[in-house]
C-alpha cells in the first residue's frame, strides 16, 4: 500500500544541513574571532541520518497506534490485518475471511454499507461517536488505499478512535439541557390558565405548543378574563428571549394584567400600566401585547397592540379583515402613550390571536407568513378549537418547530331559533325628574314577565334596577340609559349617565338618610361592578345567575 509521500528528513533537518555547507572555517582567521577548533569541529561532523517515512516499518507503527485500526482488501473485504488495540478491544480475528463474519462488532455502529461506499467512490468517509458492542464509543473513518500504483482500490483502512469521553460529555450536557428545557416547559404550562374562561356571548379556544427540543422554550402566553356585565377581556403576549427566566416574566405579566383587567380600564390604559411593570420586572427584558375587550352589545372588539402582531377576524361570508393600527412599541421600552382602537366582532364573526412562531419562516417575509394565516383563516369553518388546530396545521407546525406557537380563537355565533330566545336586549332611556324612577319600574317589571322569570327573580330584578337609576339620578347626569339583557347563563341589568364618578360601596349609620342603594344591590346580586364609558360618563351593573 502507498502512503504519501513526505520530506525525506524530518523537521530541523534542512537547517542544519544548511548550516553546515555555509560555514567555512579558516585556519588563517583563528584567533581573531574564529570560531573554536572543537566549535567547528562539532559543525562540520554529519549528523546522524534520519529515516525517510517510507523506510519505517508500517506493521510497527500500526502495532504501536492507540487507535483501533484495521484494513480489508478486494471487493468483498477480506480482514488483511487488525493491530494489537483492535485484538485487546475485539480478541484476535482470522485473517484472509470476510468482514462481515471477521469483524461483526462492526455491524451494530453501520460500518459495512459504508466499506462499500468507500470502494465505488475512492473517497474516505467518516461515522461520528457510533457506539460498538463493547459499550465504547468510536469516531470510524475509512480511508481508501491503493496498491502498486493503480487507480482502482484495492482496499478500505478502517480506523476507530476512542471518544466515550466526549460522547458520555456530550450525553450528560443533553440530559442537562433537556432537564432546563423540561423545567421551563413545565413552567410554563402551569403559568398559562389550565382552563379558559367561558363567557355568555362567546366560544373560545387556545392551543400552546412549545419549540422543538433544539429550541429552548419561549415566553408566550394568553388569557381570557370575564369582566361581568356580559363583557370579555382576552389578551395575548410573547416575551422576548427563551429559557426559565422568560417564562417567569410571562408568569408575572399575566398575573398582572388579570390584576388591572378587574379594573375594567380601557385596553390602552391597561398597557400603560404593564409597561412600566414591564421595565420593574426586567430592564433588559420585553414583551409584546394585545389587550381586547369585547362588548355584545355593541359588536365590537376594542384592543390596544404594544408592538404585536395585527388580529385577524373572519366574518360570516369568509371575508378576513386585518385589524388596522394603532400599535405601539412593545412593552418595556417605556415613553410611550398607547392608544386604543376597534374592530367588527358581530354575530358568525372569528378572531385570531396569535405569535409570531405561528406566521414568521426563516428567509420569508412576515407579511407573508400573515397573508398565508388570513387565507387559511379565510376556509376555516368548525368550533373554536378546530380553527386552531387547523391554522396551526396550515403553518406546518410541528413537534420540532424553532418557536413557540400560541394561539386564540373566539367566535360570537349567531343564535336562531330557540337558542336565540335565550339572549334578549331591552332599554329605556331616561330624561330624569321625579318619574324617572317609577317608569324604571315599571318597564323593568314588564321586561322580566314577558322574559317569563320566576316571581322572586323578577322581584329582586326590579328592586335592583330601581336602586342603580334612584343611585344615577342622585349622583349621575344626564344623559341616562337603563339595560336590561339576559343570556343563557344570567340576568345583567346596567344603567349609564354622564357622570364618571365611580360609586363605591360604603357601610351606612343609622342616622345616613343614602348610601344605601348599591350596598343592597350587592347583596341580592351575584356580582356587580362600575366601569367608566369611552365617550365620558360611567355604567354601573349588577347580574343574577339563573337556576
Amino acid at each position: 500500500m502507498n502512503f504519501t509521500r513526505w520530506s525525506a528528513r524530518l523537521s530541523g533537518t534542512q537547517r542544519r544541513a544548511a548550516a553546515r555547507t555555509d560555514t567555512t572555517v579558516s585556519p588563517d582567521r583563528r584567533g581573531d574571532g574564529s570560531v573554536p577548533a572543537a566549535r567547528a569541529e562539532q559543525l562540520t561532523d554529519e549528523a546522524p541520518p534520519v529515516p525517510a517515512v517510507d523506510d519505517l516499518p508500517v506493521r510497527d507503527v500500526l502495532d504501536r497506534v492507540p487507535a483501533l485500526v484495521a484494513l480489508v482488501h478486494g471487493p468483498d473485504h477480506r480482514l488483511a490485518y487488525v493491530n494489537d488495540a483492535y485484538v485487546a478491544a475485539f480478541g484476535a480475528r482470522d485473517l484472509g475471511v470476510r468482514a462481515r463474519e471477521a469483524l461483526p462488532e462492526l455491524d451494530e455502529p453501520g460500518l459495512f454499507p459504508l466499506l462499500d461506499q468507500v470502494q465505488r467512490s475512492g473517497r474516505p468517509r467518516t461515522l461520528k461517536s457510533r457506539k460498538a458492542p463493547d459499550g465504547r464509543s468510536y469516531t470510524f473513518t475509512c480511508t481508501p488505499v491503493t496498491e502498486g500504483g493503480s487507480d482502482g482500490v484495492r482496499g478500505v483502512l478502517v480506523f476507530a478512535t476512542d471518544v466515550t469521553d466526549h460522547a458520555e460529555a456530550a450525553g450528560r450536557l443533553r440530559a442537562s439541557e433537556r432537564r432546563q428545557r423540561e423545567t421551563a416547559v413545565t413552567l410554563q404550562r402551569s403559568l398559562l390558565p389550565q382552563e379558559l374562561e367561558e363567557p355568555d356571548d362567546l366560544r373560545v379556544a387556545a392551543t400552546y405548543h412549545p419549540g422543538g427540543t433544539e429550541a429552548a422554550v419561549g415566553g408566550d402566553w394568553y388569557d381570557v378574563i370575564t369582566l361581568g356585565g356580559g363583557r370579555t377581556a382576552v389578551v395575548i403576549g410573547d416575551v422576548m428571549g427563551r429559557g426559565v427566566r422568560a417564562a417567569a416574566v410571562m408568569g408575572q405579566l399575566r398575573t398582572a394584567v388579570r390584576a388591572y383587567a378587574r379594573l375594567d380600564l380601557p385596553p390602552h390604559e391597561v398597557l400603560q400600566l404593564l409597561d412600566g411593570l414591564a421595565a420593574e420586572i426586567d430592564a433588559n427584558q420585553i414583551a409584546t401585547c394585545v389587550y381586547a375587550i369585547h362588548d355584545p352589545n355593541e359588536g365590537r372588539l376594542v384592543y390596544a397592540s404594544a408592538g404585536h402582531l395585527p388580529i385577524l377576524v373572519r366574518d360570516e361570508n369568509g371575508t378576513v379583515q386585518r385589524a388596522d393600527e394603532p400599535t405601539g412599541p412593545p412593552l418595556g421600552t417605556g415613553g410611550w402613550m398607547h392608544t386604543s382602537g376597534s374592530i367588527s366582532l358581530n354575530p358568525g364573526s372569528t378572531a385570531v390571536l396569535y405569535t409570531d412562531g405561528l406566521v414568521e419562516r426563516r428567509n420569508e417575509d412576515l407579511d407573508e407568513g400573515i397573508a398565508a394565516l388570513e387565507h387559511a383563516l379565510s376556509g376555516a369553518t368548525g368550533s373554536p378549537q378546530v380553527v386552531c388546530d387547523r391554522l396551526v396545521r396550515s403553518a406546518g407546525v410541528t413537534p420540532d418547530h424553532d418557536d413557540d406557537v400560541a394561539v386564540l380563537v373566539l367566535q360570537h355565533p349567531a343564535r336562531k331559533g330557540p337558542q336565540a330566545e335565550l339572549f334578549r336586549n331591552a332599554a329605556l332611556e331616561l330624561l330624569g325628574g321625579v318619574e324617572a324612577a317609577p317608569r324604571a319600574r315599571a318597564f323593568a317589571s314588564g321586561v322580566l314577565t314577558s322574559w317569563r322569570f320566576p316571581a322572586d327573580l323578577h322581584d329582586l330584578g326590579v328592586l335592583a334596577a330601581s336602586e342603580l337609576v334612584a343611585n344615577s339620578l342622585q349622583h349621575g347626569t344626564p344623559p341616562m340609559r337603563l339595560r336590561l339583557r339576559r343570556t343563557d347563563r344570567r340576568l345583567i341589568i346596567e344603567v349609564t349617565d354622564g357622570d364618571d364618578h365611580l360609586p363605591r360601596r360604603r357601610r351606612a349609620e343609622p342616622a345616613d338618610e343614602s348610601g344605601r342603594g348599591i350596598a343592597i344591590v350587592a347583596t341580592i346580586a351575584s356580582n356587580w361592578g362600575s366601569r367608566r364609558t369611552p365617550g365620558g360618563g360611567k355604567a354601573v351593573w349588577c347580574e343574577f345567575l339563573l337556576p
